[in-house]
């Protein structure tokens, strides 16, 4: 079993997290080519936070809704840990993000991912997110697949 909680950006716990995802990713793609959100740059207003645990309270995934002041938001910094993945834990995590999208009346979810990761690819395609052109701040790149989700 395995519980979905909001958190603060500085949690110990999801910079963890986050680091594990830097390092995962870091040798996919080139320094050019990813887009690290640095969560500590981001103010709290635009920033949600949700971890992951096992019952024994292990942090074992996470991710990020970064809001636009345009209506818009974007999931930012999804990861799971490799041994628990396969769980649906990816969709959990999503929808936790999704509802605070929509508690937050955004009204498209779009999100950044890199084409050497197939399995989260698949994980957005699920949870309804189709690919799209490249969005602000992003510049269209190789490497990179773009997804979005009308939330309303």
């Amino acid at each position: 079993m395995f519980s979905i909680s909001e958190v603060d950006k500085s949690d110990s716990d999801l910079t963890w997290l986050v680091s594990e995802l830097d390092a995962f990713q870091s040798q996919l793609y080139p320094a050019e080519s990813n887009h690290c959100q640095d969560l500590s740059t981001v103010t709290d207003k635009q920033l949600r936070c949700v971890i992951a645990r096992a019952e024994s309270g292990l942090p074992v995934g996470c991710g990020a809704l970064l809001l636009q002041e345009n209506g818009s938001a974007e999931i930012k910094r999804v990861y799971i840990r490799p041994e628990y993945r396969g769980r649906k834990l990816g969709e959990k995590i999503v929808t936790a993000i999704e509802t605070m999208a929509s508690e937050k009346n955004s009204g498209i979810l779009l999100l950044e991912t890199g084409i050497h990761q197939q399995p989260a690819i698949a994980l957005y395609r699920r949870c309804g997110y189709e690919t799209c052109d490249a969005f602000p701040p992003y510049a269209a790149d190789p490497l990179s697949v773009f997804m979005c989700k009308k939330l309303r």
